[in-house]
């Protein structure tokens, strides 16, 4: 097998968890590559995809702040990426020409699934926090699972308006945009809590909302999984809600880019995620 270059750009990028991920399973299949994590700063990122092309890369992860602009700069895309407007995969074809795919929504509908489960989201309301191409893929897969209804909030309260406007004619569920005041209004009404800001990242500022006004039944999904417990998780777990890190998310959206990539579907598996969260815990 002739060996295959690939990458993740963001920035920052040293928080990534996604090379570490990657060499598992480059050494577990035993596949020949390498995944070269960049940290690109916005001024930057199309000299840098363009540079990746030409190099022979056969394409490169996608993480903030570039999902939105690695879609814009593809020539194609498939569907969920149009949905989103936003791309966290670009393949590089070998007729030049770049596609963006979105696996985020796959991803956390596999997670949610596998951590939370279903039943206690399905007909009910969820609460999202964020207005970004994570929020867009979120909404999408709430919708999927059967969430009934879905408010969004953002300290932008316009982009948070423009989201729901924007995925309320292609989804089931009905979509409500809210200004970030409204957060204790509706904390009571929601059964699932998904923040999908980088609020409470590492070297992030923490949310300032937390989950003591959620109800007892509710679950709280932090897409953040550096550090493995935010002061979001960490308060959840103290009520005794159900919840989860962003670290099931990026193993499964993982799944079909690592297969796109270097052309071997890997599989998440326990031994995974304690490589990953050991490499957390240093």
């Amino acid at each position: 097998m002739s060996e295959h270059i690939a990458g993740v750009i963001g920035f920052p990028v040293a928080h990534s968890l996604s090379p570490r991920l990657y060499e598992f399973w480059l050494r577990e299949l035993g596949v020949s590559g390498a995944y070269i994590p960049l940290a690109v700063a916005r001024r930057d990122f199309s000299a840098v995809i363009e540079g990746q092309r030409r190099a022979g890369f056969a394409g490169v992860s996608v993480t903030l702040p570039h999902k939105q602009a690695a879609y814009a700069f593809a020539h194609s895309a498939d569907e969920i990426a149009r949905k989103t407007g936003a791309a966290n995969l670009l393949i590089f074809l070998p007729n030049g020409t770049i596609h963006a795919r979105n696996t985020d929504v796959d991803g956390l509908c596999a997670s949610l699934v596998e951590e939370i489960g279903t039943e206690r989201i399905q007909g009910g309301s969820a609460m999202v926090l964020g207005a970004g191409g994570a929020a867009r893929a979120a909404v999408l897969a709430l919708d999927r699972l059967g969430v009934r209804r879905i408010r969004i909030l953002n300290r932008d309260s316009a982009r948070a308006t423009t989201l729901a406007t924007d995925l309320g004619s292609i989804v089931r569920a009905e979509l409500t945009a809210l200004p970030w005041s409204e957060w204790k209004a509706v904390a009571p009404l929601t059964i699932l809590l998904v923040n999908a800001t980088s609020g409470g990242m590492a070297g992030s500022e923490p949310l300032d909302l937390l989950p003591e006004a959620l109800p007892a039944s509710a679950a709280v999904y932090d897409l953040v999984y550096n550090p493995l417990e935010t002061e979001l998780v960490r308060r959840a777990r103290q009520r005794g809600l159900k919840s989860a890190n962003g670290v099931g998310m990026l193993m499964h959206q993982a799944v079909p880019a690592f297969e796109a990539l270097f052309g071997v579907k890997p599989h998440v598996s326990p031994a995974l995620r304690a490589h990953l969260e050991a490499a957390l815990q240093t």
